[in-house]
């Protein structure tokens, strides 16, 4: 049932009173470690700043970051687009090098896995694997998808969309429709269950209340966190960012005392996990661009939100643009001849200074089960890594639309191998600076998750790149 955004967050319990970021801050110095996040789509760095992201798992990449003692460091995997089996053994290859690198380097490692703050994604297969290589059978799993900017709220075990002015049961959302991640239920625990296929019962899962954190605080989670019993599941309630705090802080009392911990989150943790404060939004000054700068708009997210958008964009400024139809990409060899020709328009709009925006039709194409829906997915966001690959006129700065098209177009078309994370252009919306290995060296890239923002949010976002956009 939707509720009351406002209502209900007026109603609950005031949130500690304390800021508690230079304590964790304080507490990481004591113990030189490097967070690693395994990020299943590229719009996990959504929250931070001034942070590399490596687009390989290699051991030599993790053993450079060790040696660096990067404090924090991003590893996309993109395994939200892998059929399962591929994301296990991935999880498995991840784990084993991290560990190695380790042992190597005598440098201390914590592992985050990241994915999707609507609850989709490779769980727990991508957990227990890593769980297994790692040797952390008795790790207390932390499930904590509170995520502020895209509106995500636990509350009372069960996690709700903001959608308007209102909170929707995450399991009564479209994201809970998806093809491959689908599911049936909002309470996190019983999503545990869910998800597990009964080898996690509900009543098993332990939970955070947010009482417990806004009344009792730190210590008082440190205790309760301690006495989790090993291997065992918690979920996390959150509904705002200084309940993550109080959570972290707890976590890190507990660690002391010996617990072990394997994180399933979204982005909002990572930040506060790492003790990074906020910072304001991203301005085409600090992103290097000029008012001539042309635009690269790529969208291949299907997602309602990302349609509602591209929609919204497309009404509200002059862009020029180009539809690509998803049978004929299927289809060979009229699917060469269109990847030809768009290259050439592109090229063409980009040579004389203006935006482009590329996007697939809107027309949704599965499969008869779930890996051969992840194949059309990877055929599709093959043709617009070929497109962008195939491009020689450089853009003043790309902008990707959803998690695989953004994941597939920084790995394969752009060829990043490390980027720095500068910040958000928007409430998670983040923008890498491409590396000097890159296609387009020192590229703004902007990387747009397909469920963040209102429907003109990409309008907002070009608009504020080129001033002279007219509505």
């Amino acid at each position: 049932m939707a509720l009351s955004f406002e209502e209900t967050i007026n109603s609950l319990t005031p949130v500690w009173p304390d800021d508690l970021l230079p304590a964790i801050q304080q507490e990481n110095a004591k113990s030189p470690t490097s967070i690693v996040v395994l990020d299943d789509d590229p719009t996990g760095t959504q929250t931070v700043h001034d942070v590399p992201v490596v687009t390989n798992w290699a051991l030599p990449t993790i053993t450079d970051e060790f040696k660096r003692e990067t404090p924090l460091f991003y590893v996309l995997t993109n395994s939200r687009g892998l059929p399962r089996t591929r994301a296990i053994n991935l999880a498995r290859e991840v784990g084993a090098n991290i560990l190695e690198a380790s042992r190597r380097t005598g440098r201390a490692f914590e592992i985050i896995s990241r994915s999707d703050s609507t609850l989709r994604g490779h769980f727990p297969d991508e957990v227990d694997a890593l769980i297994d290589v790692l040797e952390m059978q008795r790790a207390v799993w932390l499930i904590i998808p509170f995520f502020e900017e895209g509106g995500r709220y636990t509350i009372n075990d069960i996690h709700y969309v903001k959608e308007a002015q209102h909170l929707i049961p995450a399991a009564e959302t479209p994201f809970a429709k998806d093809a491959v991640f689908g599911y049936t239920h909002s309470n996190l625990r019983h999503w545990v269950e869910e998800k597990t296929q009964g080898r996690c019962p509900a009543e098993s899962v332990q939970s955070v209340s947010l009482d417990e954190i806004r009344k009792e605080g730190p210590d008082s989670i440190a205790s309760k966190l301690a006495g989790c019993e090993p291997g065992s599941v918690c979920v996390v309630n959150a509904a705002d960012y200084r309940d993550l705090e109080v959570v972290s802080s707890g976590l890190l009392q507990a660690q002391r005392q010996g617990q072990r911990f394997l994180f399933r989150t979204a982005a909002s943790f990572v930040r506060v996990r790492a003790g990074l404060k906020s910072r304001p939004l991203l301005t085409a000054n600090e992103m290097n661009l000029t008012t001539g700068s042309s635009g690269l708009i790529v969208v291949g997210s299907y997602v309602p939100r990302s349609s509602e958008q591209l929609s919204h964009l497309l009404q509200h400024t002059n862009e020029q643009s180009i539809e690509l139809n998803i049978e004929t990409l299927l289809s060979m060899p009229v699917r060469d001849e269109l990847i030809r020709t768009t290259i050439k328009q592109i090229e063409n709009v980009l040579s004389q200074g203006k935006d482009i925006v590329v996007y697939t039709s809107r027309k949704l194409i599965t499969g008869n089960d779930d890996e051969s829906s992840l194949h059309i997915g990877e055929q599709i966001s093959q043709a617009l890594v070929e497109i962008v690959r195939s491009i020689h006129v450089r853009p003043g700065y790309i902008l990707a639309k959803g998690g695989i098209t953004s994941s597939d177009i920084a790995t394969k078309a752009l060829k990043i191998t490390r980027a720095q994370v500068l910040g958000q252009i928007l409430p998670g919306v983040p923008v890498w600076r491409t590396g000097p290995e890159s296609t387009f060296p020192d590229l703004p890239y902007i990387v747009f998750p397909g469920n963040v923002g209102g429907s003109d949010a990409i309008t907002h976002v070009v608009k504020g790149l080129r001033p002279s956009v007219s509505s």
